[in-house]
């Protein structure tokens, strides 16, 4: 006999102790939570004699067509392009996105996060900080909010994780550096913004130790998201130091590439593959300004277009009450060779 008459899925997911989204993901699909998860959920069902508005759960859910898409910073290069396919694709499915970002500062995605709480979306698209991001706050959100997590996975929150393979970025660009010249040295800053970077330079020193070849990491002094000035200055540092063992330099990502370029120009280093050329550059990323740098730059590109389909089309079946199991998803990156490498 129930104890109490529970009267909506949020009372019950208070009685119960299991978070409103995990509820809801149950009673979409008993199979998309974990056994014991959906053990206790039924437990409660069973004492509280509670049985979900089927009615009201679909009309919920169609209450709103707003989606969010937040990005570490949208000013750059990167995240700018996903954003727009990501709009792109919700104005197509009959959305209504809106674009925040957190300007790198974990304080302001806190911030965004709450203001969104207060939008009720339909859904959101995040990419959060990663490490630097306050974990309980992101937990607490996805806990309330249907999300997807795409570019830097945090554990296995929000619905599922959609991204890059950033190791196979690495292991297949430093593969064909190898085989075309000179083994690379691996070009980085010291305290990256970016999440990624750290998976990048572990995947160059597991495939440079596969390859048969010693690894090299030139990591340089620079904080925030300045990534071409930082790339320049320590560039010119690098170069009067002769820190590069080898004549191949492979980037963390293409915009401190970008900046080493400057250096290497300033410096009157010629970059390229040719005989006359003293050094090789190679970034990670396919910036969407890579191709017109001088020389233009080789570098392993983002599948903008596919990240962009899985995320969106994953949020979109599960705000239609189509919930799977969490899952991460990595896209392979596709090497863009170029006269700089």
């Amino acid at each position: 006999m129930a104890e109490k008459k529970i009267k909506n899925m949020e009372e019950f997911s208070a009685v119960s102790g299991i978070s409103r989204p995990t509820v809801s993901k149950f009673f979409n699909n008993p199979d998309s939570v974990r056994q014991s998860t959906r053990a206790k959920i039924e437990a409660a069902v069973e004492k509280y004699d509670y049985r979900p508005n089927i009615f009201a759960m679909n009309q919920n859910r169609k209450l709103t067509k707003n989606v969010g898409i937040v990005v570490p910073l949208l000013t750059d290069p990167y995240f700018a392009e996903i954003a727009r396919n990501l709009e792109q694709r919700c104005l197509d499915a009959g959305y209504r996105p809106t674009l925040f970002s957190a300007h790198g500062d974990p304080a302001l995605e806190v911030e965004v996060l709450d203001n969104l709480r207060s939008m009720k979306p339909a859904g959101v698209l995040l990419a959060p900080l990663g490490r630097a991001s306050d974990r309980v706050a992101l937990e607490k959100f996805c806990r309330d909010v249907p999300t997807l997590i795409f570019d830097s996975s945090v554990d296995q929150l929000g619905l599922a994780f959609v991204g890059s393979d950033n190791v196979q970025f690495t292991s297949h660009i430093t593969d064909y550096l190898c085989r075309t010249g000179e083994p690379p040295c691996f070009f980085e800053m010291k305290t990256p913004a970016n999440p990624n970077a750290h998976r990048r330079r572990q995947a160059y020193l597991t495939a440079m130790e596969t390859f048969g070849y010693t690894p090299q990491v030139i990591s340089v002094d620079g904080e925030g998201w300045g990534f071409e000035e930082i790339g320049r200055l320590g560039g010119h540092q690098a170069l009067a130091n002769r820190s590069f063992g080898t004549n191949t330099v492979l980037c963390s990502n293409d915009r401190l590439a970008i900046g080493l370029l400057t250096a290497c120009y300033e410096r009157n280093v010629r970059v390229g593959r040719g005989p006359d050329c003293a050094i090789r550059v190679a970034g990670q990323d396919g910036h969407p300004h890579s191709r017109y740098t001088c020389p233009p730059l080789t570098t392993i590109s983002h599948d903008y277009d596919a990240v962009s389909k899985r995320a969106a089309e994953a949020l979109f079946e599960a705000i239609d009450g189509d919930v799977s199991p969490w899952k991460s998803t990595r896209i392979e990156g596709k090497l863009v060779l170029r006269d700089s490498a």
